[in-house]
């Protein structure tokens, strides 16, 4: 390897300097196909796998040259900076077993794992993720409120047994230290979220994940009204009138996000329980879209997360089973989502039937073809892009004068 190929990062070789890496190690006759037909640059080097050598389009016939290169791209990786290295990493395919583990080893998948190669913010999409999320919650707010009237009789049903609210003493605060919880998480993420170069994506699938989420626990709440889970709560059966006396108090939910430290009490709404769906998908957004050696913060991500649902319980305000599932709806909606978007041969496996049973997922990942790279930038000079891009009044920059 040249001197100067060994001063600059790997990741930002440009095709001809991989050309020049592929020549002098030896691999002339691929270097043609690999950087002139294919544009292989230093990151795309990295994420290759040894299925994307042997399969269409490079389809490399020689197995010793397949594994001479591929124990070559391994040697890069070594001395490629861990920062760098985190994504492309996933893609080594030394053995048969190598899996992708991605944030504090929940995601798992197979090794056909990619960086994606094409990253467009899809900005109308995004929009279209919030007024998704948006219309869920208005909805999901009116629900609350037929809920409301549904409450049953304490007197005549009496909390359900709980294995958990039974042994637990009634904390009075513990709800709304909940909710401080909740509120530290959503202002890690958000600040997450301004600096992350493809804030976009992250965006659209927070809305649509959340938008999913809430839809389904409004058709719980519907179906089966659970009695009051202590006998501590004020809740009682209430009526709200007309149609229009309903839409004001949905409307106070709302704009209150069902928040008790908003002034917003609800009654009925137990299966399953809200705060931790909003507690589980804000740790899990953290945990995911930050690089890995910020160790700490994925440590007091979790911990918030846990703390948080104990401190439901401990309020007594859900029953164990409203936060169970509501954890695991989360977290299980969360991981497949993001299997299927960082594995580009189950994107494209049976497409008919993944649009028929994931028409979202099919529709707002239509252009993610594979893992989505943490990167940062200072955005306020790509959000003025964005926009100009949006509404076609970019201008060509002017040549400067000599």
């Amino acid at each position: 390897m040249s001197k100067k190929l060994k001063k600059k990062s790997v990741k930002n070789w440009s095709c001809e300097e991989v050309k020049d890496w592929l020549v002098g190690e030896g691999f002339t006759q691929y270097s043609k196909t690999l950087c002139d037909t294919h544009k292989i640059d230093g990151q795309v080097l990295l994420s290759l796998t040894e299925n994307d050598l042997k399969q269409p389009p490079l389809q490399l016939s020689v197995l010793g040259d397949i594994k001479r290169l591929m124990i070559r791209i391994n040697t890069l990786h070594a001395r490629t900076p861990a920062s760098e290295n985190e994504l492309s990493s996933c893609n080594d395919n030394s053995s048969e077993d190598d899996v992708f583990t991605g944030t504090q080893d929940f995601i798992t998948q197979k090794k056909n794992v990619h960086l994606s190669q094409y990253l467009d913010s899809e900005i109308l999409k995004t929009v279209l993720s919030f007024v998704y999320v948006f219309t869920v919650f208005l909805f999901t707010s009116f629900v609350m409120v037929i809920v409301h009237e549904r409450v049953p009789d304490v007197e005549k049903y009496p909390p359900l047994p709980d294995i958990f609210l039974d042994n637990v003493p009634f904390i009075p605060w513990a709800f709304q230290a909940t909710e401080i919880i909740g509120m530290a998480l959503g202002a890690t993420w958000f600040t997450i979220l301004f600096f992350h170069k493809h804030r976009f994506i992250l965006m659209r699938r927070m809305f649509s994940l959340l938008g999913t989420l809430f839809l389904l626990r409004s058709v719980c709440m519907l179906i089966t009204s659970l009695s009051v889970p202590s006998k501590h709560l004020a809740c009682e059966k209430k009526s709200y009138g007309d149609m229009r006396a309903k839409l004001g108090r949905a409307f106070e939910i709302w704009s209150g996000l069902g928040m008790t430290s908003t002034g917003v009490r609800t009654c009925g709404d137990y299966m399953f329980s809200g705060h931790t769906v909003v507690l589980t998908m804000l740790n899990f957004f953290i945990t995911e879209y930050t690089p890995r050696k910020l160790y700490y913060l994925h440590t007091c991500s979790w911990m918030a997360n846990m703390f948080g649902v104990f401190l439901i319980l401990a309020a007594h305000e859900h029953y164990s089973i409203d936060v169970f599932v509501a954890f695991y709806l989360t977290s299980r909606l969360f991981l497949y989502y993001h299997t299927l978007a960082n594995n580009r041969s189950l994107m494209e496996r049976d497409k008919g039937r993944r649009r028929f049973w994931f028409p979202l997922f099919s529709f707002f990942e239509s252009k993610c073809d594979g893992v989505v790279p943490n990167e940062y930038e200072w955005p306020i000079p790509r959000l003025i892009e964005n926009v100009k891009s949006i509404f076609g009044t970019a201008t060509p920059l002017k040549p400067k004068r000599k």
